[in-house]
């Protein structure tokens, strides 16, 4: 296909997005102000179903309870490239628009990534005839890794089987004729448009934590209680007296939060509970931490006499991304976003599941501007719609006719050069044998 040709197709796909602007940016906004935790995110699901099925292309809804998709077929044979857009929300109840009963706010940003998938499905419905091949574009629940105990208890109700929504999607074979992947994701302070040249994370594992010790009166009797708050405290400082064996270029982070810390103040507690992220760059490393971690959560409970319950919980892996996909993307960015606010991060100390999507396949999640504040803090907002949904979706929607342009030539390049460090099915075993992981740190 000609220059000319392609750079019409992409103009045509930038003035039906610019179209548009205005209703994605109530949706954005809409969704913001009604945010939902994961697997639980039914009202966002179904306003995102609602404007694919506006766009005319047929839509699966209610897959790992909460997923939707739309298909976009050029007609042509060629890859199937999904762009992905996160359904759920973190908990932060200082939020101006928290929800007042569950704290579920969108300071994780992902009501933007809604946007920049509907504007790259608006162009390329626009656009893409032409093309060759398919593109999925896919809400995806739960990739905040959080309420734990809640989703092990629909994990015990036959639900769901994984913790966190990609690796459910996996295993439920959602990607499983899927040949890359591309989603973006908004960083942290930076309200005007820009670019992140950043392309792997951290990974981690989930970790649960109990102490189960000896109730009894808290001032009458506490010699014959057995205090499961002390070993728990105890266990944290033995924690954080490893951190400073933890090697820089590693990017090692340990964090946790007690979720239960007894029941009451008279009483000496008997059951405290905890729940921890052991996060690094490198499976290796974080599975050589999450040994010395546990160690030291045990020690606490051995000191005082309490018993000590660890879970170990598969998490995500590390992000491997396709440089192929975020050259593309970045030079589909450069007409649109100043040069000097592209900028390299470096290394993303936090985690995300496009990382068990990197294993697999080609994928690509660089980080865009329009947000200021700390994601995941209460100050976190969108400061420009426009930066924040239309700059990268017009650069989805050209990467992508670049990618399937030419009888999709360079999506073809990609996939037969591509090397994925684990098959799905040696990703899906090795997730799995993370529920037996502390059984195995005992022995």
């Amino acid at each position: 296909m000609e220059e000319e040709k392609i750079r019409e197709l992409k103009a045509r796909a930038w003035k039906a997005i610019d179209r548009r602007a205005e209703e994605l940016e109530r949706f954005v906004r809409d969704v913001g102000k009604h945010a939902e935790v994961g697997f639980f995110e039914t009202r966002t699901s179904a306003r995102l179903e609602e404007f694919l099925k506006g766009l005319r292309l047929p839509v699966q809804s209610g897959f790992a309870l909460t997923g939707v998709e739309a298909l976009f077929d050029a007609g042509k044979p060629g890859p199937k490239v999904a762009v992905l857009g996160e359904l759920d929300s973190v908990v932060c109840f200082d939020a101006p628009d928290a929800d007042p009963v569950t704290g579920a706010a969108h300071q994780c940003g992902h009501h933007v990534q809604l946007g920049v998938l509907l504007a790259t499905a608006v162009g390329l419905v626009e656009s893409g005839q032409e093309l060759a091949g398919k593109v999925v574009f896919m809400g995806v629940p739960a990739e905040e890794y959080i309420q734990i105990e809640r989703r092990l208890k629909l994990k015990e109700e036959g639900k769901i089987h994984f913790i966190g929504g990609k690796a459910e999607l996996i295993r439920l074979g959602r990607f499983d004729d899927v040949d890359m992947t591309m989603m973006i994701h908004a960083a942290s302070n930076r309200p005007e448009a820009s670019v992140d040249r950043s392309q792997t994370s951290n990974g981690f594992v989930g970790l649960t934590v109990r102490y189960i010790g000896r109730q009894a009166h808290a001032a009458a009797s506490p010699d014959q209680g057995v205090n499961a708050l002390n070993a728990a405290v105890l266990g944290i400082s033995a924690v954080n007296a490893l951190r400073e064996t933890f090697r820089d270029e590693d990017h090692v982070r340990v964090h946790f939060i007690i979720t239960k810390g007894g029941d009451l103040v008279n009483c000496v507690p008997d059951d405290v509970r905890l729940e921890a992220y052991v996060r690094a760059s490198s499976v290796p490393v974080i599975e050589e931490t999450l040994a010395r971690v546990v160690r030291a959560f045990k020690a606490g409970g051995d000191a005082i006499g309490a018993k000590t319950e660890c879970r170990v919980l598969p998490g995500m892996f590390p992000l491997s991304g396709c440089p192929e996909l975020y050259e593309l993307f970045y030079k589909n960015s450069e007409p649109l976003v100043p040069k000097e606010n592209f900028f390299n991060g470096g290394h993303m100390s936090g985690s995300t599941d496009m990382g068990d999507v990197s294993q697999i396949m080609p994928a690509m999640q660089p980080s865009t501007g329009g947000m200021d504040g700390a994601l995941h803090a209460a100050e976190a907002r969108v400061t420009d719609y426009n930066a924040a949904v239309i700059v990268p979706g017009k650069a989805m929607v050209a990467a992508l006719i670049d990618l399937l342009s030419d009888d999709a030539a360079r999506a073809r390049h990609i996939v037969s050069s591509f090397k994925p460090n684990l098959t799905r099915d040696e990703y899906l075993k090795k997730l799995n044998s993370y529920f037996e992981y502390a059984h195995k740190l005992e022995a």
